[in-house]
């Protein structure tokens, strides 16, 4: 007879109504916690006062195979605010170090707690992390909480990634906690319950390589390659096939970002992903008007991760991951060396053909010529000049009728104009198809920075969730024209702006 596993066996409050593990439909299959132990600890969440639902991610939950319908509104607030656990979890706190603007520190959770791996009925393993959970040995000062506006902000901006098909973290469940944390004001707390392909982040193979067994860096490129990439296991050299393919990766989901106009405000090494998803969302935001030395994290002074520094800090940050991985590549420290070398400075080209097959498909350019890199610069200083909306003025260039901004008006526009319409002509397919493809790589809306503050301002300040609901509801099908999210379309007036970003901790 197979055991019954109760969900509250590893119960920090008093006993609930009891449902299984297997109604809710939890695989858990815990790999990263039977790493050594120098690699996280082993910690609970901190439990909270009064938990409550903010928000729960239906549709993500039913791809993972869950089964919220099992689970009241109370169970629910339990289960994801850490009150309740799992008994096939196992909580750790992840250890990791990383370079923060250019400055190497130790790290670690100190604020999040991996409850486990998810195994999804398809056989994709995931992780599932708390966020908000309460103080870790990795906490320095901090107190371990988040507040509840930057969950909200990872939950809205995660899933708008997801929709725009670009590599992403997932937000399963928004909960409040029923606690202040105190930030320049009180604020409302909250655990927001975080899916990944994982938590391993350069972040995490520097601080393995500062470890005095100098045998645990091989001990996470292993694990990163059987977790993330076994086709590797089969190459005559899989740890440098590790490095390229983290690189492509990463040049990949750059230049995915630059071609919707966002910008990640804290591209530290620690929040750069093996897997090539997107990871931390901070101080991120996406772009109004196009300006390539824009940014929005208040904390970034000098612009080191402003939208036109992005493809140059992720060389970097890929930099110091190839260092960690040197005694691995080769015995002989020089060959080691070049090895890296080649890999790393590789990667300005690789961004910049996936940057310009994307811009190419912006534009409705299926085949390619030399002068496309000439024709996309001229239009984007056209933009620059005119204080153009991004996302609009790509996603007009596919209408039928341009509309009256003033930028359409202009004489350099209409000059660039016709020499696009003649580099369309010159295409075998047809106008048709061109801008069918444009309308399917420019996003008609984004999850705009005053409407996601405006719908965060509600929900902290007033517990009305109906703006957000409506923002996620319009950001979920990105390429689509739909006539009752228009008012989701309009950049914000003067007033509107929103020109700085914060981090939250």
């Amino acid at each position: 007879m197979k055991p019954e596993t109760k969900i509250d066996v590893k119960t920090h409050t008093k006993p609930q109504e009891k449902f299984t593990v297997e109604e809710v439909g939890w695989r858990f299959d815990n790999s990263y916690a039977r790493l050594p132990e120098p690699f996280y600890v082993r910690i609970s969440p901190v439990p909270v006062r009064a938990p409550r639902v903010a928000i729960l991610n239906h549709a993500l939950a039913e791809s993972l195979g869950l089964n919220f319908q099992v689970l009241s509104e109370q169970d629910a607030a339990q289960l994801f605010s850490g009150n309740l656990l799992p008994q096939t979890a196992e909580p750790i706190a992840q250890a990791y170090a990383g370079h923060q603007f250019g400055s190497f520190t130790m790290l670690g959770d100190g604020r999040a707690i991996l409850m486990g791996e998810h195994v999804t009925p398809a056989g994709d393993r995931v992780d599932v992390q708390f966020k908000g959970s309460g103080h870790t040995p990795f906490s320095r000062r901090g107190d371990g909480r988040a507040a509840l506006g930057p969950m909200l902000r990872e939950y809205i901006i995660s899933e708008a990634m997801h929709s725009l098909g670009i590599p992403s973290t997932r937000s399963l469940a928004v909960m409040t906690t029923g606690e202040t944390v105190l930030r320049e004001s009180p604020l409302p707390g909250a655990v927001l319950t975080r899916i990944a392909a994982s938590h391993i982040r350069v972040g995490t193979f520097e601080y393995a390589a500062r470890l005095k067994d100098g045998a645990h860096v091989q001990t996470l490129a292993d694990y990163a390659i059987r977790r993330h990439y076994p086709d590797l296991l089969e190459t005559a050299n899989p740890y440098l096939a590790l490095l390229h393919r983290v690189i492509d990766r990463q040049a990949s989901l750059v230049a995915q970002w630059l071609l919707v106009g966002f910008i990640h405000g804290v591209m530290n090494t620690d929040n750069m992903a093996i897997s090539g998803e997107t990871i931390d969302y901070g101080p991120c935001a996406f772009m109004d008007e196009y300006d390539p030395y824009t940014v929005f994290s208040s904390i970034d002074d000098h612009g080191r991760y402003g939208y036109h520094n992005q493809s140059r800090a992720a060389q970097w940050n890929l930099a110091r991951f190839a260092e960690t991985l040197l005694p691995l590549l080769d015995s002989a420290q020089d060959k080691a060396l070049t090895l890296a070398e080649e890999a790393v400075n590789a990667f300005p080209d690789i961004f910049q053909q996936y940057w310009l097959n994307g811009m190419r498909k912006k534009l409705g350019l299926i085949n390619e010529e030399a002068s496309d890199v000439e024709l996309i610069e001229a239009l984007l200083m056209c933009m620059h000049q005119h204080h153009a909306d991004y996302t609009n003025t790509f996603r007009s260039l596919a209408a039928e009728r341009l509309p009256d901004d003033a930028l359409f008006q202009d004489s350099a526009f209409i000059a660039w104009h016709a020499q696009w319409q003649a580099r369309l002509a010159r295409q075998s397919e047809s106008r048709t198809v061109a801008f069918s493809v444009m309308q399917a790589n420019n996003p008609a809306l984004l999850p705009r920075n005053h409407r996601v503050e405006a719908a965060l301002t509600a929900a902290s300040d007033h517990g009305d969730y109906s703006e957000m609901q409506c923002l996620l509801a319009a950001v979920s099908d990105p390429y689509i024209d739909a006539s009752e999210y228009n008012e989701y379309r309009t950049p914000p007036t003067a007033s509107e702006r929103v020109r700085q970003t914060f981090c939250g901790t």
